[in-house]
């Protein structure tokens, strides 16, 4: 069906956060209650929209240097944060001028939380986020042979963890099915995040996002949770973790490992691509 005249002019960008990608807009040229849910999930379908694992609107914060965050998942329902999602936020919002690209605030329905898009380092952008305080509150969850342990945790969204032997032999779509709906993580569900290695081999990660339903490339604050549970492992570092995504390309996270503490991971920082895609304006959807 046509848009309305109004929103025909209404540009949209497509960026992508280490293989999750965005259709953003402008919060400054059109209203957010334009955008019904249902519309969102036409927008963000592969095949018949422009296609996304998620929609964001900008507006302008409420505070000085800030941006105003509305991240919406691909079926059309609104979640309070994203951390590739907030990534690419920050890279366009300094695009376009909206805050300082060297430093801003990020207003999410998580919370306010700091940002920065190192222009002079390409596409790159970084987030600091809260501790990263796992819980081994499993709620019954049965381990399979290649499953050794499963950890829940909330970094801005929830995170089910689950340390496997080799993520490349895990069904991720069943598996991941499964646990999203598990009556632990209910009503609200929870993301999946299987991680597999060691600190010689490296980290690879892969997703199943609630409200895609479907094996994403990556996930930013997955890969923050994923490092939290890792801790123990990994031991104290003043390095970055590098976590490889099914994108191929690296999510880093920094910050202080206390795997003897409250919390297993203090002060991350994570750090990824915030690629602008294309930009266009929409037709018909």
């Amino acid at each position: 069906m046509p848009l309305p005249d109004h929103l025909m002019s209404t540009s949209f960008y497509k960026l992508s956060g280490s293989g999750n990608d965005f259709v953003m807009l402008d919060g400054r040229e059109h209203q957010l209650a334009d955008w019904s849910q249902d519309r969102i999930a036409e927008v963000c379908a592969r095949g018949t929209g422009i296609g996304a694992d998620g929609f964001v609107v900008l507006e302008p914060g409420s505070i000085p240097d800030s941006v105003r965050f509305n991240f919406y998942n691909s079926d059309g329902s609104r979640a309070p944060m994203c951390g590739n999602g907030a990534l690419c936020a920050t890279r366009l919002a300094g695009e376009l001028q909206m805050a300082p690209k060297a430093g801003m605030t990020l207003q999410t329905d998580a919370g306010d939380y700091r940002t920065a898009w190192a222009s002079d380092n390409g596409s790159k952008a970084s987030i600091w986020l809260e501790d990263a305080i796992p819980s081994d509150r499993d709620g019954g969850i049965a381990l399979n042979d290649a499953e050794d342990s499963v950890f829940f945790m909330t970094v801005g969204v929830p995170h089910l963890v689950l340390k496997v032997k080799d993520v490349d032999l895990v069904d991720v779509l069943s598996r991941g099915r499964e646990l999203r709906h598990h009556a632990s993580v209910m009503p609200l569900g929870s993301n999946v995040n299987f991680v597999s290695g060691s600190p010689e081999s490296g980290w690879k990660m892969r997703t199943y996002e609630r409200g895609v339903e479907d094996e994403t490339l990556a996930c930013g604050t997955g890969a923050v949770a994923s490092v939290a549970v890792l801790a123990s492992v990994i031991g104290s570092t003043d390095e970055p973790i590098v976590v490889q995504t099914r994108s191929g390309l690296e999510l880093k996270v920094a910050g202080q490992i206390d795997s003897g503490g409250s919390a297993w991971l203090r002060n991350p920082v994570l750090t990824g691509n915030a690629k602008i895609v294309f930009s266009g304006s929409f037709g018909e959807i």
